[in-house]
Order: C-alpha cells, then sequence, then structure tokens
C-alpha cells in the first residue's frame, strides 16, 4: 500500500460516496437481502406472509418499518441452525453466546461473509487510527465469542501484526505488552481495567509503553471511563460497536476525527430506531432502541433484528454514513428501582466522578420489607487507602448523594476492600438481583 496517497485515497469508496448514492445502494441491497431471506430462512416465509407482505413490496427505504421484527429468541428457538439461509456446506465458520440465559445462539458466516467481516473490522480500525504496520495486542476472547477472532481477521487486513493474546493471564498480558511494545490494544473496557491494575502493581510506567490507541467493545462504557482509562495509561480510547447475531465487532466504529459517535457502517447494516414499547419507527435524533437489518450477510441474514441498545441516530461527519449516540443502557437491562427506571451506565458514572474510588463497582438490590433496596459496593483508589474511618465515611455520603441527585434512587455505599471486587476478564457483571 502507498502510504503517500492522499488519505482520502486509502478511504472505502462509500465513505466518500454521496448521501444519495448511499441510500440507492441501501434500498438495492435491502431488497435482495428481503428476497434471500425470504426464499431460504422458513420463519421470514412464515411471517412475511402471515402479514401479506413479500419483498417486492419494498418500494422505498421507509417501506421496511412494514417488516416484522427478528429477536434473541428467534434464534434460540430456531437453534441451532434454523435461520440458516445457506447450505451447510457453505458455512466456513459458527461463533455462539455463551448462552448463560438458555440456549446459545448461533451464527454462521460464508467465505463472503468473513471476507466482509475483516474488511469492516480493518476499516474500523484505520479510522480509529490505526495503520498498516502496526502492532496490535488482541485481548479480546477467542473461541466462539466474535471479539477475538473478528478483531483478528480485521487487524491482520489491515496489514497490522497481530498479537493473539485472548483473555486472562494478566500478567502475561503485561509482560507481552512489555517486551512486544504493541502500538494498538483490542479489549473489553472492563478487562483493560485489570490491565491497567497490573501494570500499576508491577510499577511499569505507562508513558514508557508503546500503547497508544485502545479500541473498546462489547460492553457499554461511560465518557467518565474513557477518561479514566486515558489518564491511567495515556492512550487514546475509542469505541467499537458490534454484536454476533448482526456480524460481530465493526458495525461501528469512533473516527478519529469523529470522536463520541461512532459511524455505522451503513452499505453493510441498516439502522433504525424504534420506539421499544410500541415498535414505532423514530426520526433520526430522538432516543430509542436500535434496529438492524443486514444488507449483505449470505448465511445468517437478520431482518430488523432488535439489538435492545438504546441509542439516537446523528448526521454523519466527514462519510455519509449516520452516526450513533453512545450507547445509554439496553432496554432488557433497565432496573426498576422502586418505580424509578435505572441503568447501570448511570452509576457508573456516578462513580467515576468521585475521585477517591476505583472504577469498580456492583449493584446489589433486595427487598427489604416490601421495599426494593440498594447497595453500591466500591473500593478506595490504591493512593487513597490511607483515609480515616470519617473520610471514607464522607465518600460513601458523596457517592450516595449524587445516586439521589443525578438516578433519583437512595442506595447505601459500601467499602470494600482493596481488589475484592471481581475484576472481569470480558463483560463485566455490576448487578446482582436478589429480590426474586
Amino acid at each position: 500500500m502507498n502510504m503517500h496517497l492522499n488519505p482520502e485515497a486509502l478511504l472505502d469508496p462509500f465513505e466518500t460516496a454521496s448521501v444519495d448514492q448511499l441510500r440507492d445502494h441501501q434500498l438495492q441491497r435491502l431488497r435482495w437481502s428481503l428476497n434471500h431471506a425470504y426464499q431460504n430462512v422458513p420463519l421470514y416465509r412464515q411471517r412475511f406472509d402471515a402479514l401479506g407482505l413479500h419483498p417486492d413490496d419494498l418500494k422505498t427505504l421507509e417501506d421496511l418499518g412494514k417488516f416484522p421484527f427478528t429477536g434473541k429468541n428467534d434464534l434460540r428457538d430456531n437453534y441451532p441452525y434454523g435461520m440458516f439461509a445457506v447450505p451447510q456446506q457453505d458455512v466456513v465458520r459458527l461463533h455462539a453466546s455463551s448462552g448463560t440465559t438458555g440456549k446459545p445462539t448461533v451464527v454462521g458466516y460464508t467465505q463472503n461473509d468473513i471476507d466482509t467481516w475483516a474488511n469492516i473490522v480493518a476499516r474500523s480500525i484505520r479510522a480509529a487510527g490505526g495503520k498498516r504496520g502496526d502492532k496490535v495486542h488482541i485481548s479480546y476472547g477467542y473461541g466462539l465469542f466474535t471479539g477475538g477472532l473478528g478483531a483478528h481477521y480485521g487487524a491482520e487486513r489491515l496489514g497490522c501484526t497481530v498479537i493473539p493474546m485472548s483473555g486472562g493471564q494478566t500478567e502475561k498480558q503485561v509482560q507481552l505488552i512489555r517486551d512486544f511494545n504493541p502500538d494498538i490494544i483490542m479489549v473489553t473496557p472492563s478487562y483493560m481495567l485489570n490491565i491497567a491494575d497490573e501494570i500499576e502493581r508491577q510499577g511499569i510506567d505507562p508513558q514508557k509503553l508503546a500503547l497508544r490507541l485502545g479500541i473498546f467493545g462489547a460492553e457499554p462504557w461511560t465518557d467518565e471511563l474513557r477518561g479514566a482509562i486515558e489518564r491511567r495509561l495515556g492512550i487514546t480510547a475509542q469505541d467499537i460497536y458490534g454484536l454476533s447475531e448482526i456480524m460481530g465487532p465493526g458495525v461501528a466504529m469512533e473516527c478519529a476525527d469523529s470522536r463520541g459517535h461512532p459511524t455505522l457502517w451503513e452499505d453493510h447494516f441498516y439502522p433504525e430506531i424504534i420506539d421499544p414499547v410500541t415498535g414505532q419507527v423514530l426520526p433520526d435524533g430522538q432516543f430509542g432502541e436500535l434496529v438492524f437489518t443486514s444488507l449483505s450477510k449470505e448465511a445468517l441474514p437478520m431482518i430488523r433484528y432488535r439489538t435492545r441498545d438504546l441509542t439516537r441516530l446523528l448526521p454523519g461527519s466527514g462519510r455519509p454514513m449516520r452516526r450513533m449516540d453512545k450507547i445509554t443502557g439496553r432496554s432488557d437491562d433497565m432496573l426498576i428501582i422502586r418505580g424509578v427506571n435505572v441503568f447501570p451506565t448511570q452509576v457508573e458514572e456516578q462513580v467515576l466522578k468521585i475521585k477517591q474510588l476505583c472504577e469498580c463497582y456492583e449493584m446489589h438490590l433486595y427487598r427489604n420489607g416490601n421495599l426494593d433496596s440498594v447497595d453500591v459496593h466500591v473500593e478506595l483508589r490504591p493512593e487513597h487507602q490511607h483515609l480515616d474511618a470519617a473520610q471514607q465515611q464522607a465518600v460513601c455520603s458523596e457517592l450516595s448523594k449524587q445516586i439521589k441527585t443525578y438516578i433519583g434512587i437512595t442506595t447505601r455505599v459500601l467499602l470494600q476492600p482493596l481488589h475484592s471486587l471481581k475484576r472481569s476478564e470480558g463483560k463485566a457483571a455490576h448487578v446482582f438481583d436478589k429480590r426474586g
């Protein structure tokens, strides 16, 4: 690749297309995807027929709102291969969710799907500030989880040197970061905190590491957590978004020139925002639930898949594709506490405003008689372990007050010993609901 080319020459065609060109492409691909699903997936044929719909009824992009939604339960109900739209011999790879809440959701890929995925992850890494020749340390889990292999193939496609570490073995993670000098790390933000703790435990100066860029995803995280990671490690932290049912990591990426709002790769995934209760399509700019229809997937086309992620669509910046706001939570993660709607990320935001506290936290919900009660478990930072009892109580009172003021619920804040709260090697578990 000639690195002396104009930077715009390195972009994919649809990154420099007009909005009209992009919309025309989306309409043509939507027609193909609807027909592909209808002809090859019995569930879609049954649902379309039940509504008196045919793929040919899609005349405009707005017509997509007439078609039925797909949900995670549809994949579980048709476990393992009932949603596949190609013969088994054309599926070159399978991934699956952990299945902790029931049957796992199984996703499949043709060779074209794998190539598409690699291309959009390569595009994502480049948009975040990566380049050919960078060394990329991958701490996403490999195996059935889409994170590790998705990041791996994309980094190789861009021309990077991949360090396929996977998750766990935190001491070895830090050793390799110190010895191999990676420029980029791709990992969940919660596990990045584990790595940061170990870097500090080993007495390593983060400023002497080669790391300059972190590409974090697989779980919601706040701007406060971004700031904490950037301060502790001296890197730029960028948000990558994806979900296995749609493709894996790389559905959207926060670009270096448009921080705060990941760009959706709309040439492959058509987004909608709906009211999570009524299912009504909402205009751009309004908050609701994010829905995707795949435009190019062969093995597992997804028609109006409800992600349960809550966000809004924003105009593009430097590209014709729209951007998405930060995920505020998931419609199925929302907690109702004494009539108040609460998302765990709201609590995280308040924890990170208290300078004496670590980034880790847990919410423990239980019944006190007929009422909901909430304990928030937190830890003091190492440099604040010397605080006396009165000072510790003041920190707890400050956090409890902040949560009451900004979220509207009463909590009891309990300090825990340093490193006693479980650190995650993947997606962090913050909520323990014991209300029954």
